[in-house]
Formats: C-alpha cells, structure tokens, sequence
C-alpha cells in the first residue's frame, strides 16, 4: 500500500474582509448566511445562524460551515463545493422566499444554491 503525503495551503482571509449578508426563509424557518469574502471578491468563509433552532441543528451547521470554510480556504472550487450539498435532504425544507430558488429539500441545499447563484460563472463551472 502506498501513501501520498500532499502539503496543502491555506489562504487564509484578511483580519478585516468584506462580506455578503444574505436573510433567507425555508418553510416557516429563518435564517442569514454570511459569506467572507477574499480580496478578490470570491467567497472564503460562510455563517449561518438559524432563528429558533435547537442546539443539535446549529451545533451541525455551525460544524458545517467550519467544514465548507476551510475547504475553500485549502483550494476547492466554489462550484466543486456546491455540487456536493445541492440535493442534501433533511428538515427544514420546502418552499423559500427567494425567487430565484423557489424549494429547497434543506438548509444545506439552499446555501449552496444560493452560493452557486450568487458567486459560480456558470460559463467556468
């Protein structure tokens, strides 16, 4: 068995960054994302915060986001990145506020939907 060892880098974000701010509704639940944004205006760190939720759900998204940060921060596309959650299904799903992502089958599905809308030329991906 052989082993690879690969030296990753992380591109960490500047002290003080600008960001998007994004309030978004699932079917009765609200929430906002936050996207950090590197100097080049692509997205190197994501929040949510989920009104009303229990601590076993924003204990796993706030896991989640730590997750999805450091991956792009190590180098994955954005549109890579999102690839791997559209679809995801679990609760709160269903209909959004959001006209250009009508329904969504959960939290994850929506943020990377909305990344993918937002910040991925489709032209590249």
């Amino acid at each position: 068995m052989t082993t690879a060892t690969a030296t990753l880098t992380r591109s960490s974000l500047p002290c003080t960054r600008k960001s998007v701010t994004h309030k978004f509704w699932i079917n009765g639940h609200e929430g906002y994302l936050t996207v950090g944004l590197f100097e080049d205006g692509s997205p190197g760190e994501i929040f949510i915060k989920m009104s009303k939720e229990g601590s076993t759900l924003s204990g796993l998204i706030q896991g989640f986001c730590r997750a999805f940060s450091l991956s792009l921060q190590h180098g994955l596309e954005l549109h890579e990145a999102t690839n791997r959650f559209e679809g995801m299904r679990f609760e709160p799903m269903g209909p959004t506020r959001n006209p250009a992502i009508p329904e969504v089958s959960s939290i994850l599905d929506y943020v990377a939907r909305y990344l993918r809308h937002e910040f991925v030329d489709d032209d590249k991906a």
